[in-house]
C-alpha cells in the first residue's frame, strides 16, 4: 500500500496527497497488528502523526499484536512532539503498559529523555513510581543509567521511594554506586529515608559495589557515613578491602586500611585474602600495603592449599614474589 510506504519513510507531502484518497483505510494494520499512527510514532515522524491525528478515523491509543502503542514508541525514541499531541487526546492513555509492564514515563526514564519525562510527571494521572514485570522502578533505572537530573525530577515527588528494591533487593544508591555515579549517589545520601549500607539479596552493599569498581570518589562519601561499615561481606564472604584488592584499586584500598574496624587478614569462604588477591592480579602496590600491616599473615592458605607466593608464581609476577620472599625470610607472622 502506498500509504505504509510513505509513512515508513517519512514522506510528508506524499501522506498529504494520499489522505485525500476517499479508498484509502487509515486504521489498517500490517502483518504484526501495527497502525500508520503507530508506524509515524515508532519513526518519529511527528507531523505525519499530527496529519494521521486530525483524522476521526484513527485510533490514537492503537496496539499492534505485542501491545506497543504510539504513546509508548514516542516515549521510548525521544519524540517530544509526538508525545504532547498524544497527551492532548483525551483517548490516550498515559500512564498505559507494555508487555514488560513498563510506562511511557519508564521508558522515557531508561532512555534519558528528560524532557518527556518532566511533561509525563505533570500528569496527575500518570505512577511516577509505577514498577515493571521485574519489579523495577523509574528510579531504580534513572540510577542505573545515570541519569542525574531525571533523578532530580523523580525525587522531587513524594509518590517515589528513594530506598525502593529491585528483584535482586537492590536500591537505587546501590545501582548507583556500582555505576560510579558520584552525583547521584550524594542525592541519595541526602534523603534520610535512605540506608547508605543496606545489603541486597546477595549481601552486596552500596560500598562492596564502590570497592569493586574502583569508584574512590564515592568510596569516601560512604565512609563518612557512620552507618556503614567498612568491613561488611556479602554472601560469599568478600570484604571490601578484599574486592579493591582484587580489583587493584589502591586508592580504595589506603581508605580501608586506614579504618581500625577493617580486617586486614580477612578472608572469605574459599578462604581468600586481601593478600592473595591483590598478589593473583598482580597489583604490587597493594601487595606492599598488606605486607606493611603485621596482622596480614603472608604465608596463608585457601581451601586449594594455594599461598599468596603461589598465586604471584602462576602468574609469573617477579616484583610480587620478590616482596612476599622478603616477608617470609623476614620476622615470622605472628
Amino acid at each position: 500500500m502506498p500509504l505504509w510506504y510513505a509513512v515508513k519513510a517519512g514522506h510528508e507531502e506524499i501522506v498529504k496527497l494520499l489522505l485525500g484518497r476517499k479508498e484509502v483505510n487509515l486504521d489498517s494494520r500490517d502483518n504484526v497488528g501495527q497502525t500508520l499512527l503507530l508506524c509515524a510514532a515508532k519513526g518519529g515522524h511527528e507531523r505525519i502523526v499530527k496529519l494521521l491525528l486530525d483524522r476521526k478515523e484513527v485510533n490514537p491509543d492503537s496496539r499492534d499484536n505485542i501491545g506497543q502503542a504510539p504513546l509508548l514508541s514516542a516515549a521510548k525514541c525521544g519524540d517530544e512532539e509526538t508525545v504532547k499531541v498524544l497527551l492532548n487526546r483525551k483517548e490516550v492513555n498515559p500512564d498505559s503498559r507494555d508487555p514488560l509492564g513498563q510506562t511511557p514515563l519508564w521508558l522515557a526514564v531508561e532512555a534519558g529523555h528528560e524532557g518527556i519525562v518532566k511533561l509525563l510527571l505533570d500528569r496527575k494521572d500518570v505512577n511516577p513510581d509505577s514498577r515493571d514485570t521485574y519489579r523495577n522502578a523509574p528510579l531504580l533505572s534513572a540510577a542505573k543509567s545515570g541519569h542525574e537530573g531525571i533523578i532530580k525530577l523523580l525525587l522531587g515527588r513524594k509518590e517515589v521511594n528513594p530506598n525502593s528494591r529491585d528483584k535482586n533487593g537492590n536500591t537505587p544508591l546501590i545501582h548507583a554506586a556500582d555505576g560510579g555515579h558520584d552525583g547521584i549517589v550524594e542525592l541519595l545520601l541526602d534523603r534520610k529515608e535512605v540506608d547508605p549500607d543496606f545489603r541486597g539479596n546477595r549481601g552486596w552493599t552500596p560500598l562492596l559495589c564502590v570497592a569493586m569498581g574502583g569508584h574512590e570518589g564515592i568510596a569516601k562519601l560512604l565512609l563518612n557515613r557512620k552507618e556503614v561499615n567498612p568491613d561488611s561481606r556479602n554472601n560469599a564472604g568478600r570484604t571490601p578491602l578484599l574486592r579493591a584488592a582484587e580489583g587493584g584499586h589502591e586508592g580504595i584500598v589506603k581508605l580501608l586500611l586506614n579504618r581500625k574496624e577493617v580486617n586486614p587478614d580477612s578472608r572469605d569462604l574459599d578462604g581468600s585474602t586481601p593478600l592473595s588477591c591483590a598478589a593473583e592480579g598482580g597489583h604490587e602496590g597493594i601487595v606492599k600495603l598488606l605486607l606493611g600491616r603485621r596482622e596480614v599473615n603472608p604465608n596463608s592458605r585457601d581451601s586449594y592449599c594455594d599461598t599468596p607466593l603461589m598465586c604471584a608464581a602462576r602468574h609469573n609476577h617477579e616484583g610480587i614474589i620478590k616482596l612476599l620472599q622478603g616477608r617470609l625470610h623476614a620476622v615470622p607472622y605472628r
